[in-house]
């Protein structure tokens, strides 16, 4: 079964920048959308950005747009998120997830990678 597998994640001081990678294992994900979900000790689990497969437009969440950005590589089977101007608030575990259809919510999300932690110091 294909798997998904985050990393990148670092502690890193606000204003600073990050990059994550979400590898696929093969192939399969190539045609689906790929979304970024992180969630906050304590809190639930919250949309971040996604990818759509068939025409690669993306869509990202009022708390992070314009600072972050969300890209794919099928060549390499590799979804990114770029993280820029970090803040506290952004500290969470992210994590990488795949969906047949176009959602922002985690219930339609099948697929899922284990995280990557990220803390953002003050």
């Amino acid at each position: 079964q294909a798997q998904l597998q985050e990393s990148g994640g670092d502690l890193v001081q606000a204003g600073g920048s990050l990059r994550l990678s979400c590898a696929a294992s093969d192939r399969t994900f190539n045609r689906f959308n790929m979304g970024w979900f992180r969630q906050a000790p304590g809190k639930e689990r919250v949309f971040v950005a996604a990818i759509i497969w068939t025409d690669s437009s993306t869509y990202y969440a009022d708390a992070v747009k314009g600072r972050f950005t969300i890209s794919r590589d099928n060549a390499f089977n590799t979804v990114y998120l770029e993280m820029n101007s970090l803040k506290p608030e952004d500290t969470a575990v992210y994590y990488c997830a795949a969906s047949r259809i176009m959602s922002l919510v985690p219930e339609d999300y099948g697929h899922w990678g284990q995280g990557t932690q990220v803390t953002v110091s003050s």
